[in-house]
């Protein structure tokens, strides 16, 4: 997937001017209130399955849909900063009989390493997939999720929750 120069600039910007911190906060709220079942005006589902954690944020009328879409791109970004590369990207339409269905992916892996002083590969929180899906063209959700291995060549993987802080909590430089 490329980013038109236009998009990145403006996607930059936005960032710049610091438009991300409240989307990133509420969401980051979200998650914490969900899971200890607590109402939150933005919508989440926490998906919590034996190798596969992870949450789907929903788009809602109070968001602008452009903010959206950049901050599926901060996802992305935040995590590379995790010690993860970009392993793919991908774009699928579906036509259904009734609506479209248009997703973008981000697949990110970890950097290739082993855990200090061992030949047990370190996966850190798994392999991380990130997908923005739109229907007719308006913003529907983003999934973002870990995908462990329970394999012994690979170490445990550390908790998904201390990504979503890692990701999500805003510190100030």
């Amino acid at each position: 997937m490329q980013r038109s120069d236009r998009y990145q600039a403006r996607y930059n910007a936005w960032l710049k001017q610091g438009a991300h911190g409240e989307l990133v906060t509420n969401f980051y709220k979200a998650c914490h209130y969900k899971k200890a079942g607590i109402a939150c005006s933005y919508r989440v589902q926490l998906i919590e399955e034996r190798n596969r954690q992870g949450v789907i944020l929903f788009y809602a009328p109070t968001i602008d849909a452009t903010e959206f879409s950049y901050f599926f791109d901060f996802l992305k970004d935040q995590v590379l900063q995790q010690g993860y590369q970009l392993h793919s990207t991908d774009k699928r339409k579906l036509k259904h009989e009734r609506y479209t269905q248009d997703t973008e992916t981000y697949l990110l892996t970890p950097l290739p390493a082993n855990l200090p002083g061992t030949a047990i590969c370190n996966q850190l929180y798994g392999n991380i997939l990130i997908d923005f899906t739109r229907v007719n063209q308006h913003a529907g959700y983003i999934r973002f999720i870990t995908d462990t291995f329970t394999d012994t060549y690979f170490s445990a993987p550390l908790p998904f929750s201390d990504l979503l802080t890692n990701v999500l909590q805003l510190t100030e430089n």
